[in-house]
């Protein structure tokens, strides 16, 4: 009986680990998730006999409708630096050293014993939870914490990417705080009763309305190279089913090098060509070797593979650029989500015009949104009351039970790195 029931519970581990391991994390999922959601889905499912999750805090503690730019936040963060301090001042932690293999549960090495110090140091693991060198359930939990603290998807798995996030010196985290409690500082007066926040370091976004977090979303913006840029705005139009004009900079630096690949690049993509009095040109028309290009419009028709998808949220700014929709929806299921020429690309975007229009602009609901979507056919809605939105770029910040996030300063902005930061997180 009791070899029998010893099996049944190495069962219901095995299947609990199959499950964790394929429950929707790769980047081909058709409904990405942010890792706070994976980590919400892996703890209903992870009910082990062991109780492990005991020593992860309650996801109420990380998961907070407190929105980033709270006025209360700025306070929450020098709580922090007092405790990144106290950290800094006992010597911080050591380094994780790599593994030959990424160390996940079951794993038996030196380096988790490492692993265990660093984790106990920066709160994310009891310390009663010992030194040993094997990979537990105990570890498991912690590291996916550590992985949502930071931005990544809680796989429980000490790759590259979250190794280097683990050693990450607490100095550095300690002058992170520092940094952002002033641009918190500077952002803590009334925003509205209800906002935009886009956290270009981190990749996602707020929905607020009257000081709580109504929704957040996964975005996708600039590259280093070709950066979002921060700024406070108003989104005043909803395009459906929106044309997308090609900006001069990407026919520059992307368009011109696929025509001179595949001629057919245009057709392909659905791109036509106009001159500035709306006149067609085919594409033979063009000197491809030289910058002719940029002397004409590049249109792209609406439809499934257009680059602005189904939606494109306009807002006053002098940057040509725009929140809207993707076709490319595996992106959002990714760790780095730096790839646009500077425009933000949003998860589940019909959610967030929904909740605009229902609440700024009469007979707008989400059916009528989904109906207007699902017709092709293309519509321009004014919002009768326009919507702040804040582009903003923070590093660190805390809430209300202590728990600390910290995201890569992808532009270096921070300058806490002297210029090389590739692979902070």
């Amino acid at each position: 009986m009791r070899q029998e029931k010893r099996q049944s519970r190495l069962s219901v581990k095995a299947a609990v680990l199959a499950a964790v391991a394929g429950f929707g994390l790769g980047a081909g999922t058709a409904q990405a998730q942010s890792p706070l959601e994976a980590l919400q889905q892996y703890n209903q499912r992870a009910e082990w006999e062991d109780k492990f999750d005991a020593t992860l805090e309650s996801l109420d503690a990380i998961k907070t409708s407190t929105p980033i730019l709270s006025t209360s936040t700025a306070d929450y963060v020098a709580a922090a630096i007092n405790t990144y301090s106290m950290i800094v001042q006992r010597g911080g932690w050591g380094q994780v050293p790599p593994s030959s293999r990424p160390l996940r549960i079951g794993a038996q090495d030196s380096a988790v014993t490492e692993l265990r110090r660093r984790l106990m140091a920066s709160g994310d693991l009891e310390q009663t939870a010992g030194l040993s060198d094997t990979f537990d359930s105990y570890v498991d939990a912690a590291v996916r914490r550590f992985q949502v603290r930071h931005g990544l998807i809680p796989d429980g798995s000490v790759g590259q990417t979250t190794l280097v996030a683990l050693n990450v010196p607490a100095e550095v985290r300690l002058r992170q705080l520092e940094t952002n409690l002033v641009r918190l500082r500077s952002m803590s007066g009334f925003l509205g009763d209800r906002y935009v926040m886009v956290n270009i370091p981190a990749a996602e976004i707020e929905a607020v309305q009257n000081g709580q977090v109504r929704s957040r979303h996964t975005a996708v913006v600039g590259k280093i190279d070709r950066q979002t840029p921060i700024l406070n705005s108003k989104i005043y139009e909803i395009n459906f089913n929106p044309y997308w004009t090609v900006p001069v900079s990407i026919i520059r630096k992307d368009l011109i090098p696929k025509m001179k690949q595949d001629p057919q690049y245009l057709a392909k993509n659905k791109i036509r060509i106009f001159d500035w009095q709306n006149n067609e040109l085919s594409w033979q028309q063009i000197d491809w070797n030289s910058d002719e290009a940029t002397q004409y419009q590049f249109r792209q028709d609406p439809g499934e593979i257009n680059s602005l998808g189904t939606m494109k949220l306009n807002f006053h700014n002098t940057h040509q650029v725009y929140l809207h929709d993707t076709p490319s929806k595996t992106l959002f299921g990714t760790d780095n989500r730096f790839h646009s020429s500077g425009c933000v690309r949003v998860q589940n975007v019909r959610d967030l015009v929904s909740w605009m229009l229902e609440s700024t602009t009469p007979d707008w609901n989400r059916a009528r949104v989904d109906e207007t979507i699902r017709s092709g056919a293309r519509e321009d809605v004014k919002l009768k009351t326009q919507v702040p939105l804040y582009l903003t770029y923070i590093t660190a910040w805390a809430n209300e039970d202590g728990i600390v996030h910290f995201r890569e300063d992808i532009y270096n902005r921070d300058g806490l790195y002297g210029g090389d930061v590739a692979g902070l997180q």
